[in-house]
């Protein structure tokens, strides 16, 4: 239709619309274009756009999940490599998320008739494979580098690592054999080359070796926590040291970065790596209250979440003690490098 044949009203209108369309395009540049720090995503962008399904776990970007006053907030995000650039959405609401290997795994809390704890594995496609149906606050979610391995922790009474009356439940699924373990008190404890039990056991923080079997964990017990190791298959785990929390252990294997009491009540935890070939113990370059499970960027570098007034960030940081924190992303949580 020519143009010149509307009517004065009908040309009005469309002027109306062009003008609108114009400042909201305007609205969403502005949006985009605001000055952040150099090499610092915008983690829970408002105007992220959602990633396409069949493309939403992608090798080599980093997924965490939203935090603060945005829309995003509580949403799994994918960044690219490295944080930097803008985030996208992949429109997946979880508590807590990690991924590895084209495998996430989502921890969520539903309310409606019922409030409903579950763990939820998905594939690269954010598709469904296994519900576990579980109880608490969810706290920690780990995959193993393969993707073959699953963990999680839930708080079960209290919500925090230093409230006294706190309890936790951690439990392992192999999502090849659908073999699960619902808790890790079901498995053998040694301490001090002998079996040992008791009624205030608790287990957090799973991480996984390359083998899917063997794993590390935090146990406390009569007000102290210790690293352990595990062994799947044979249902057993043994204590490595004492005052280790939240381990993360390392690609290659080598080393294990942990949380540790600093004996202070204001600032209660630091990140500290161990050798495990040489069970030498490095304090990192963190020098705020670390209170979460690192996660490794790369084979040098760990990144985590710090905690501030309305909001997290994700930061990363050397895993040798040198250098000095960097900031990843904005307001956001539970990063993980897919």
């Amino acid at each position: 239709m020519n143009v010149s044949s509307l009517s004065v009203r009908a040309r009005a209108a469309i002027l109306v619309v062009a003008v609108l369309l114009c400042g909201t395009v305007g609205a969403v540049y502005v949006l985009r274009s605001r000055p952040e720090p150099a090499g610092v995503a915008r983690a829970a962008a408002p105007s992220a756009a959602p990633v396409p399904r069949e493309t939403a776990l992608v090798s080599g970007e980093l997924l965490m999940v939203g935090a603060g006053p945005s829309p995003e907030s509580g949403t799994v995000l994918a960044l690219p490599e490295r944080g930097d650039g803008p985030a996208r959405s992949t429109g997946l609401r979880c508590k807590r998320f990690y991924a590895a290997a084209g495998t996430g795994l989502c921890l969520r809390v539903t309310t409606g008739l019922t409030t409903r704890s579950e763990a939820i594995v998905v594939d690269g496609h954010l598709r469904e494979v296994r519900r576990v149906a579980l109880s608490g606050i969810p706290s920690r979610a780990r995959v193993s580098a393969s993707g073959r391995m699953a963990a999680w922790t839930f708080f079960v009474a209290g919500d925090s690592y230093l409230s006294v009356g706190f309890s936790t439940r951690a439990g392992i699924l192999d999502i090849r054999t659908g073999k699960l373990v619902k808790s890790l008190e079901d498995f053998t404890l040694e301490k001090d080359g002998r079996v040992y039990s008791a009624p205030d056991l608790n287990y957090w923080g799973v991480t996984f070796a390359a083998d899917d079997n063997r794993f590390y964990a935090t146990v406390s017990t009569e007000g102290r926590t210790y690293l352990v190791q595990g062994d799947f298959a044979g249902r057993r785990m043994r204590v490595l040291g004492e005052n280790a929390e939240c381990p993360s252990l390392s690609p290659d294997g080598t080393r294990v970065v942990y949380k540790k009491r600093s004996g202070s009540a204001t600032d209660p935890w630091r990140l500290y790596m161990l050798d495990l070939r040489t069970d030498h113990e490095t304090e990192l370059a963190e020098p705020a209250n670390v209170d979460d499970q690192a996660a490794w960027l790369d084979d040098g570098t760990v990144m985590y979440s710090r905690l501030r007034a309305d909001s997290s960030d994700v930061w990363a940081v050397p895993a040798d003690g040198s250098g000095r924190p960097r900031l990843l992303a904005r307001d956001a949580y539970s990063p993980a490098a897919s």
